[in-house]
């Protein structure tokens, strides 16, 4: 009986404090990019200021790796078996886009635009 508890115990668990980090981080974000907002980062290569000369350019970048919760693993991994979209993994790519443009952008100092931004994600 207690193998059986802790068994639903722990997806409990993960849920909520995965869920409570997930939302933490979240606020976090939105905050960031409020104060980050005048700074645009485009795909761009080049941009025409025609009379004014670029006085400072460099190489930026912003990683993150961001991990899934528990609970959230084992409901893809559920998805993995029966097919589908896989629901429970689309917050996590989308808050690690999310963060690695705000370092980007807290990297890039007092620049007034962020040129050929490239994302790309990768399994570990």
């Amino acid at each position: 009986m207690e193998q059986i508890i802790f068994l639903l115990l722990l997806p409990a668990l993960g849920y909520f404090f995965g869920s409570m980090a997930e939302s933490r981080h979240y606020r976090s974000i939105r905050h960031r990019e409020k104060q980050l907002r005048t700074l645009p980062a485009v795909t761009i290569k080049t941009v025409d200021h025609p009379g004014r000369d670029i006085e400072k350019a460099e190489l930026i970048q912003g990683s993150v790796v961001i991990s899934i919760d528990y609970f959230k693993r084992i409901m893809a991994g559920l998805r993995n078996i029966f097919g589908g979209n896989v629901t429970s993994y689309e917050s996590l790519v989308d808050r690690a886009r999310r963060e690695a443009t705000l370092r980007m952008k807290e990297a890039a100092g007092d620049a007034h635009i962020i040129l050929n931004t490239r994302i790309e994600t990768s399994a570990i």
